[in-house]
């Protein structure tokens, strides 16, 4: 059940009426509403493992009671407990066939067969993306940042939250939980601009991501008979069918759970505009990168703060791999992670890692600006033909096709869907400049200028028309996999 589909689209109306008319004034129904909600829409993927869903969150929920305990050693012995089980199973399911493969590659590169073999598991949907959730709440628990949730309804729903648990964000329990635990009353304009957020991530991720979709995967399919100007093409169009695919999403379940009178985490403040990798990853995935920062590299900076910048690079490279593995289980994502990490070094030596990248206020950026912006751009395309690509192997051999500026001949595929290309060009460089000019703002749709108010539906109904006319089918969000 997608988010756009017309079968979600059923399924949150309903949740919707009776969200803010039948369970309005008791909390713990709208509470158990949303709980059933989320194991509906999560059953709709894949029944088997809601069972498993369950009984992670139960254990965490249970773990956490244990973590409210006096007895220092037990509390830790609970973390302890709680961590290992919760990074095996992401392991188990993630990880397993990757190191098996890895391992197998590696004797026969030694000319030895070891008679292993790769096992049949299938990656539930979603469990980085709770796991992750999971690990925060135990950690914050633990160092008392937070106080245990002993309401389990409350706890469930947090978990399970169905506009994010599949996607993300990664919402922290210090800011989902309290708005679960109190009555919330039916707000106009926070409801109407959840409406616009969702109808914009659903403009992003229909008519742009999935339209360019088409050409990137052609592309990357035949990139061995392609000539490297079609190469750079695919490149540019996966860059932008990845932010435009995957903030879609965000920017619908932000709006969706505005809707609901919750507000979750900011995942994307507009990453085109970066104007270095520091500045990149405070736009990009946030509440990834706030996770990382949290959890990893902050701990780690801190043993290696003796070390001086070299420790510091080394929490960086470090946390910057475990990003990598978290997206997947292949080494394209690994060594994706790692030329991440390496861009951080300049900055560190400079020690302008942490120095803010304030916009300019005008109405077009500043030559600088717009310089470093297109530097950071091509550096993030570059990069994600790694992401993109099967194996390493792959993005080599698709490097060396654009270095060698091979053929001139456009393909035959591309001549005969030209006006889809223009379209899907013109249509990037229009959500473009509508997020540059709504920079300040949460999306694009908060319009920066007071327009008359037929003039803001003529451009509402534009838009749910482009979406209409530019479907190509119900097309997986890229995150799904991860």
């Amino acid at each position: 059940m997608l988010f756009g589909s017309l079968s979600f689209l059923l399924f949150f109306s309903i949740f919707f009426v009776l969200y803010w008319l039948a369970f309005q004034r008791n909390l713990k129904l709208r509470n158990g509403l949303i709980l059933l909600a989320s194991f509906v829409f999560y059953a709709c993927w894949d029944w088997r493992f809601l069972l498993l869903l369950i009984a992670n969150t139960s254990l965490a929920y249970l773990v956490g009671l244990r973590l409210a305990a006096h007895d220092e050693k037990k509390r830790k012995y609970w973390l302890t407990f709680g961590v290992i089980v919760e990074v095996a199973l992401l392991f188990y399911f993630k990880y397993t066939n990757f190191f098996i493969t890895s391992l197998i590659d590696c004797f026969h590169s030694f000319g030895l067969h070891t008679g292993l073999h790769t096992l049949k598991i299938i990656l539930p949907l979603g469990i980085s993306f709770y796991v992750f959730r999971t690990l925060s709440y135990l950690i914050d628990v633990y160092y008392e940042r937070i106080e245990p949730e002993t309401d389990g309804l409350i706890f469930f729903a947090y978990i399970t939250f169905f506009p994010s648990m599949v996607c993300g964000p990664i919402d922290r329990a210090k800011l989902l939980i309290p708005q679960l635990q109190t009555i919330r009353k039916f707000d106009y304009c926070q409801v109407a601009d959840g409406l616009k957020q969702v109808l914009w991530g659903l403009f992003k991720k229909v008519v742009v991501a999935d339209n360019a979709a088409l050409f990137v995967n052609r592309i990357f399919e035949d990139y061995h008979q392609m000539p490297s100007s079609v190469l750079l093409l695919g490149a540019f169009l996966f860059t932008i069918q990845m932010y435009a695919d995957f903030s879609g999403y965000s920017d619908m379940a932000i709006g969706l759970a505005n809707m609901m009178g919750i507000r979750i985490t900011r995942n994307f403040r507009f990453p085109f505009f970066a104007q270095n990798i520091a500045d990149f990853w405070k736009r990009w995935h946030i509440s990834l990168t706030n996770w990382l920062t949290d959890f990893i590299f902050t701990p780690l900076s801190i043993r290696f703060r003796d070390w001086g910048k070299t420790g510091l690079i080394l929490s960086i490279l470090i946390t910057f791999l475990v990003s990598g593995l978290w997206h997947g289980a292949n080494w394209t994502f690994v060594l994706w992670g790692l030329l991440h990490g390496c861009c951080y070094i300049p900055l560190i030596i400079k020690g302008s890692m942490n120095k803010n990248k304030k916009l300019s206020a005008g109405l077009i950026p500043t030559f600088k600006e717009f310089r470093l912006m297109t530097g950071m751009f091509i550096l993030i395309m570059f990069s994600l033909v790694l992401f993109r690509s099967d194996s390493i192997a792959d993005a080599y051999h698709y490097f060396c096709s654009i270095f060698t500026f091979s053929g001139s001949e456009i393909p035959y595929f591309l001549l005969e869907k030209r006006n889809d290309l223009c379209a899907v060009l013109t249509f990037t460089l229009f959500f473009v400049v509508m997020e540059w000019i709504h920079r300040e703002k949460e999306h694009a749709l908060q319009l920066a200028f007071k327009v008359p108010f037929w003039v803001r539906w003529i451009f509402y109904y534009f838009l749910i028309l482009m979406v209409y006319v530019y479907q190509v089918g119900q097309q997986a969000f890229i995150y799904l996999q991860f």
